[in-house]
């Protein structure tokens, strides 16, 4: 499990218009908002999302870029992102590398039942590509607005 202190691991990943993202590229900018989540359009990933969103000029503003990953498909960031105009960029991890690599990919228990899946996870990275905040097995509504004061205090160092 990764850890505040920890170096971020790198990544190359495709977004929602398939084109390539590499986390040195967007960390050359901005301090960066990570988050991964289980599955597009589903209730608890579109309130995070949306909540993201309308609060993205906060983090424009406060220097963070935000990003969200899951294990989907281009094609079904793309429905995601124009069936609710998101502006936060969507990338496809469809093999898992990336999900293994941060430590996201857990065996969880629902209703009685076992599965494999993505733990809910936000990872605050600073433009140095260390590991700011790591955030594991959040609840999506508020989580923006708490990450958002996260940003801003990382923003005043």
């Amino acid at each position: 499990m990764l850890q505040s202190g920890d170096k971020a691991p790198e990544f190359s990943l495709p977004d929602a218009d398939m084109e390539r993202v590499e986390i040195q590229t967007l960390l050359r900018e901005h301090n960066l908002v990570l988050c991964f989540y289980p599955k597009d359009d589903t209730p608890g990933c579109t309130m995070e999302a949306l909540e993201f969103t309308d609060l993205h000029p906060e983090f424009e503003a406060a220097g963070a870029e935000i990003v969200g990953i899951s294990r989907d498909t281009c094609a079904s960031h793309g429905a995601f992102r124009d069936k609710y105009g998101l502006s936060v960029r969507l990338l496809a991890d469809t093999d898992g590398e990336v999900c293994e690599a941060y430590g996201v990919w857990r065996e969880k228990e629902k209703n009685g039942e076992k599965r494999t899946g993505i733990l809910r996870s936000t990872f605050v990275i600073g433009r140095d590509g260390i590991i700011r905040e790591a955030l594991y097995d959040i609840k999506p509504k508020g989580h923006a607005a708490r990450v958002l004061e996260m940003v801003q205090m990382l923003q005043k160092e």
